[in-house]
Formats: C-alpha cells, sequence, structure tokens
C-alpha cells in the first residue's frame, strides 16, 4: 500500500534535479495533447503537475487557464518559480481531496499514475471535476513495460505498477465516454470524455 506521506518524501527529494533528469518526446507529448484535446482556450487541470514538466505546452497551446496539482510542496514551488503568469494557479495537495475549483475542458495525469493508491477513486473525482464535452488522460510517454521497469527500483514503495491499459478504460467507462485506448511500445494514454 502506497502511503502519502512517503510519496511526499520521495518527490520532494528528487525535486531540484528533476529537469535535469527529464526524458521527454515533444512528438509524444503533441499526440498526448492532442488527444487529449488540449486547445486554445482550454481549461486545464494538471493532475502530479511535478515541476511543470508540461505547462510550458499548455500555454504554447494558447490554453485559458492551467491549474496544477502536486502532492510535493517542493515540486510545487520549482514549477510556481518557472510559471509565475497569472494564468496558472498552483494547488499543493492531494488531487483526490484538495480544493480543485472550477471543472475542466481537460484533466490531464501525465507519467504520474501508479503513485496514486486508488486508481476508481481517482479516476472517478476527476471525472466529476469535467465540464461537459471534457476529456479525462492518463497517459505516459513510454510503454507500460518501461514505466514497470523503472518503478521497480528506488520508487517501489510509492508505486502501484502501470494497470493495464484494458483494465483502466473499464474504470474510465463507469464514469465517461472511453474514446482512446493506446498502449504500444512507444506511449500508454486511455481518454475519456464526459457527456
Amino acid at each position: 500500500m502506497i502511503e502519502q506521506k512517503d510519496v511526499i518524501a520521495f518527490f520532494d527529494e528528487r525535486a531540484g534535479d528533476w529537469d535535469a533528469g527529464m526524458v521527454r518526446s515533444d512528438e509524444k507529448i503533441g499526440r498526448i495533447l492532442d488527444n487529449a484535446k488540449v486547445t486554445a482556450g482550454s481549461r486545464v487541470l494538471d493532475v502530479a503537475c511535478g515541476t511543470g514538466v508540461l505547462i510550458g505546452d499548455y500555454l504554447r497551446r494558447g490554453v485559458a487557464s492551467v491549474t496544477a496539482v502536486d502532492i510535493s510542496p517542493e515540486m510545487i514551488r520549482i514549477a510556481r518559480e518557472k510559471f509565475p503568469q497569472e494564468n496558472v494557479r498552483f494547488v499543493c495537495g492531494d488531487a483526490e481531496s484538495a480544493p480543485l475549483g472550477e471543472n475542466f475542458d481537460a484533466i490531464v495525469v501525465y507519467n504520474a499514475f501508479p503513485h496514486f493508491p486508488d486508481p476508481e477513486r481517482l479516476v472517478a473525482r476527476l471525472a466529476a471535476r469535467l465540464a461537459s464535452g471534457g476529456r479525462l488522460t492518463v497517459a505516459h510517454g513510454s510503454s507500460r513495460a518501461a514505466i514497470d521497469a523503472h518503478h521497480r527500483g528506488a520508487a517501489s514503495h510509492v508505486s502501484n505498477g502501470l494497470m493495464d491499459s484494458g483494465a483502466l478504460a473499464a474504470i474510465f467507462a463507469r464514469h465517461l465516454r472511453v474514446t482512446d485506448v493506446i498502449s504500444t511500445d512507444e506511449m500508454y494514454q486511455v481518454v475519456g470524455e464526459k457527456e
């Protein structure tokens, strides 16, 4: 069982070096955000935003606003320093219980889903925060096998592993209309839309 205090300590400890160790593919992120329908004027909730890894991508797409939530105070501190824009708001807390504000057009959980202890509870909470026609996206810029291998090391006590995309799609289907399920050697993404 993942303990919240362990997750906070794990990511606080790594926050200072997070950006230096970041491996990203602009092409994959572009596909993920296209599937999530992150477009000009969107109100975006970035769940487990870390140091703001995707905030610049959202802003370049001309979104109306970004609410970025993370449980790690150090991750939030760094992200806040990088993105002082008025249309970016930061919430330090648990995405399952923190006050998040308005409903959102796009909610993105990027490279973070295995660190949440109860996938059903998280999906239900986030689905309830979507505006009509809004999309919830769980995505990783690597395959399920690569994510699980990565988490077997130092992160094993703060990760449940990445669930099979079909199992996650089944959870999504209880709350949203599933629009995309991608699980390849290149990336992983499940997207659901609120009707």
